[in-house]
């Protein structure tokens, strides 16, 4: 399902709604619940409800905007811009973590300022990776099974963006980076034994990395156990589970949530999804996991039709990063994964994450529009 506009009579510009409409409607309704979620908090801390819903509906039209414009630009250039990019994304991660050009905040920092823009490099980082997997994946084809050709290469740039984001430290984006490297690789055609042997290497040095600060080892005792942690550790699982519960069905109703008000930390971002839960119930959850499953489902369907193989993979890995982002979120709010600071794409608050998903859906379009058939 899809529709074609014509720019000054050349070629037209497909715009696949099956893709556009799930997009839009997560956006709107991101913008409502951005509202309902941080209007008590913007009140307290800036004295105006409106503060947190007049950026994020900002940011939700230049995101529309740069949708459109990223669209209509032929993702084959994202060829030429592989390595700039890829160069641009290690500087920006060594500017936050050793100038004094990174700000710090929650113990963590993970933003960079310059004048009076702030934004999240890595996030930038991580479209640079998926352009950089999808162009070497692409040119390297059969290549893929060698070891020192088809596998080192990309786990190296991965170990690179890895000591650069646990210097912030950023385990949650650590996590999405390398799972998104892996499944790509093994989408690509990479030895199987080759990728198990990284799981098999790297998976006690992620337990010593876990195990080695206390409030990593609490935040993993809470995982497992919250409520017996719920007055620390376990605060936000207990909250949010809190907030589910109380949801039943249909909702306490739109505006009505409880553990928003200065229980729940961070509503508005990385536990939105709870919100919703407690807002608008299993129905208002369920409607928004059919929402990204049609957004994924297009997603692969358009990876599996792209023209040419470096299409196929950055559409593929587009749809994998923002699926992982989706699958983590969701996960964490309902405690079912240990608590990382990630945010719900579309959803939650931020326009470093809004600008370069609704970029990303741009181009997973303009791999559609040249598609054939699909």
């Amino acid at each position: 399902m899809s529709t074609a506009v014509k720019r000054n009579g050349s070629q037209p510009v497909t715009y696949d709604l099956g893709l556009l409409f799930p997009v839009l409607l997560l956006v709107g309704m991101g913008i409502v619940m951005v509202y309902s979620a941080s209007s008590a908090l913007a009140f307290k801390k800036y004295g105006s409800d409106y503060f947190f819903l007049k950026k994020q509906a900002i940011f939700s039209l230049v995101g529309i905007m740069v949708l459109v414009a990223f669209s209509y630009i032929p993702f084959r250039l994202y060829r030429l811009m592989t390595y700039p990019a890829l160069a641009a994304a290690v500087m920006m991660l060594v500017a936050v973590a050793f100038t004094g050009w990174g700000v710090t905040a929650g113990g963590s920092a993970r933003w960079l300022q310059l004048g009076p823009i702030r934004f999240q490099p890595s996030e930038l980082a991580r479209m640079a990776l998926v352009v950089y997997l999808a162009y070497s994946m692409s040119k390297k084809d059969d290549l893929l099974r060698d070891f020192y050709v088809g596998f080192l290469p990309h786990f190296l740039v991965l170990g690179l963006f890895t000591a650069l984001l646990l210097v912030q430290p950023d385990f949650g984006s650590v996590v999405i980076f390398a799972a998104l490297t892996w499944i790509m690789l093994f989408v690509g055609g990479c030895r199987i034994t080759h990728l198990l042997s990284v799981v098999v290497v790297l998976a006690p040095m992620a337990w010593l990395f876990m195990t080695q600060a206390e409030y990593r080892v609490k935040r993993l005792m809470s995982f497992l156990d919250p409520w017996q942690y719920s007055a620390d550790e376990g605060y936000q699982i207990v909250h949010s589970l809190m907030a589910f519960g109380t949801g039943g069905i249909t909702g306490a109703g739109l505006g009505k949530g409880y553990q928003k008000l200065f229980y729940l930390p961070e509503p508005h971002t990385d536990f939105i999804f709870s919100v919703v839960g407690e807002e608008l119930g299993l129905i208002g959850v369920m409607i928004v996991i059919l929402l990204y499953a049609i957004m994924l489902m297009r997603g692969i369907r358009i990876a599996r039709h792209a023209q040419d193989r470096f299409g196929s993979f950055l559409a593929m890995g587009i749809t994998v990063t923002i699926g992982l982002q989706v699958c983590i979120n969701m996960g964490v709010a309902l405690g079912l994964l240990p608590t990382k600071g990630l945010t719900l794409p579309f959803l939650s608050y931020g326009g470093t994450s809004l600008l370069i998903n609704m970029a990303a859906v741009g181009i997973m379009m303009n791999i559609g529009a040249r598609n054939a058939r699909y």
